[in-house]
């Protein structure tokens, strides 16, 4: 059955229960009108015969049956009263007279509740009532009983005659419902776009199937900041409570850069953000109803296994232009060497090659005497060399002193240490005498690494910001490929309980601190 259907059926039993309410009151209230109405009548004639003068002056000697005038008194008062039955009675309730002549002579018990001298009315039947009023001589002694009588109409006739105004009734109510069930389903119809509830309700089911079933996470906001659809994969992937919907984002994370990207401004597509141990890939954009901006959706996908596989990839890509620098570097050692030997200076070629050999020896030393781990190593033997080709130095700190690691923890070390070399580097590069040390240490918990530069240092409205995915202080023709260098040294010290931090002096110092046991955010 249709929407309007149901309305109007609902409508229908509705006004029905209502005209069968009203109506059923109105008949017993109706009912007990007329029967006071009845009953008042009943004593008005029976007052009146009570206080005729030749009932008074008669009844006293009167004899049940006799020829006396009161059996006519009492018909001229019940035909003028209209009333159904008169009757008058000794002081012992034996009728004398009466207009239903079997009762003549009889004992009439007394229909109500008391006895003695006094007025009564009330019911004696189903569908009849009475009134007994004293009859008194004129020295005020109860000589005997004026009764009256009146038949109420049955049911049927009181029915008859309301009938016609209840179908009246009845009928206007019903259309009025009907044309107001009629218009209620229109109304509805408009709001719901012509759809059904059974519609409704499919559509509904298939969405939250459909909404569950994608792989990347679905966030909306309404234009309060409030959530108002969330999917499963979006609640573990932001790391939400399952009541998160219909919550403020503000009461569900306390990441500002987070809330940010979720509330602000659009940015630029597949924003990058580091929440917990997790690297997300965002894309935001604005929700339009008939014109009017009503809230956000934001999708949201897993990227820390790709960035985990592009930062081994930056490592090996680093390492080749390390390579190719030390290649550059021996191309030109070599072209030194044979041009000394072509000009016959054999003793500058020898000390020459024996500098060479030196620089490269004390380099290996020092780093493979404080470093164990030999992929670490040998990332910092590259990072000289790369410093060198710059025209830097990269110094290995005297308390630098770290032993071997397991896998996992080298390479997140081999990501911090590249980074923020590289970082410094850069920072230190223009500078009359570049300059970048790096300090490794550890204790029973964690391994410190410490980079320090003698560039210009961090401003101080750049602190927190420098850690933000995408945001760098450093100019590039592609901007795309900046700023994500610090955010992935701070996801994979928050990932192992740790942090990283910058202070200035004499240029800016990174501290990160690595706990050897991975102690990542649950998803």
């Amino acid at each position: 059955m249709t929407l309007a259907g149901q309305f109007l059926v609902l409508q229908l039993l509705i006004v029905l229960l209502v005209v069968v309410t009203v109506g059923g009151l109105s008949f017993a209230q109706t009912g007990r009108q007329l029967e006071r109405a009845e009953t008042r009548r009943a004593l008005s004639a029976a007052e009146n015969l009570a206080g005729t003068p030749t009932v008074r002056a008669l009844l006293p000697s009167a004899l049940p049956g006799g020829s006396s005038p009161l059996a006519a008194v009492g018909e001229t008062v019940r035909s003028v009263s209209g009333s159904t039955s008169v009757a008058l009675l000794r002081p012992d309730r034996t009728v004398l007279t009466s207009s239903a002549p079997d009762l003549v002579g009889a004992t009439l018990h007394h229909d109500g509740p008391r006895a003695g001298i006094g007025s009564w009315t009330g019911p004696v039947a189903s569908s009849a009532v009475a009134a007994e009023v004293p009859v008194l001589d004129e020295r005020g002694r109860h000589v005997g009983t004026a009764r009256v009588g009146r038949e109420l109409p049955s049911v049927a006739d009181r029915l008859a005659v309301a009938g016609p105004d209840l179908l009246v009734y009845g009928g206007l109510a019903t259309t009025i419902g009907v044309l107001g069930s009629t218009m209620l389903s229109r109304r509805i119809k408009r709001q719901t776009l012509g759809l059904e509830p059974t519609e409704i309700a499919g559509l509904v089911e298939h969405r939250e199937a459909l909404l569950h079933g994608i792989k990347e996470g679905v966030l909306a906001l309404d234009t309060a900041g409030r959530v108002t659809l969330l999917n499963d994969s979006a609640r573990l992937l932001l790391a939400l409570p399952p009541d998160a919907v219909g919550r403020p984002l503000e009461e569900l994370t306390q990441d500002a850069e987070l809330r940010e990207v979720l509330t602000g401004a659009p940015t630029t597509p597949d924003r990058l953000v580091a929440v917990g141990a997790r690297l997300l890939v965002l894309n935001r954009m604005p929700v339009r109803s008939r014109g009017a901006v009503i809230g956000s959706v934001t999708t949201m996908r897993d990227q820390t296994e790709l960035q985990a596989m592009e930062r081994a990839l930056d490592t090996s890509r680093r390492t080749t232009g390390t390579l190719r620098a030390q290649t550059h570097e021996f191309s030109n050692q070599l072209h030194t060497i044979s041009g000394l030997l072509q000009l016959e200076q054999y003793d500058e070629a020898v000390r020459f090659v024996e500098g060479v050999s030196h620089h490269r020896e004390n380099v290996y030393a020092q780093v493979t005497a404080r470093v164990a781990d030999p992929p670490l190593a040998a990332l910092l033997i590259a990072k000289d060399s790369l410093a060198a080709e710059r025209g830097s130095r990269l110094v290995l700190a005297p308390q630098s002193q770290l032993g071997r690691v397991d896998e996992p923890l080298s390479r997140d070390l081999i990501t911090v240490v590249g980074n923020l070399v590289d970082n410094a580097l850069d920072a230190v590069a223009g500078t009359p005498e570049p300059r970048v040390e790096i300090a490794l240490t550890e204790d029973a918990e964690a391994v410190t690494v410490r980079v320090s530069d003698c560039g210009s240092g961090v401003d101080a409205a750049d602190v927190e910001r420098l850690f933000r995915s995408g945001f760098s202080t450093k100019g590039s023709p592609e901007p795309a490929g900046r700023g994500y260098g610090l955010a992935l040294v701070r996801l994979v010290c928050r990932r192992r309980g740790g942090d990283v931090t910058v202070h200035n002096d004499a240029g800016a110092v990174f501290t990160a601190r690595l706990r050897k046991t991975a102690a990542e955010v649950a998803a």
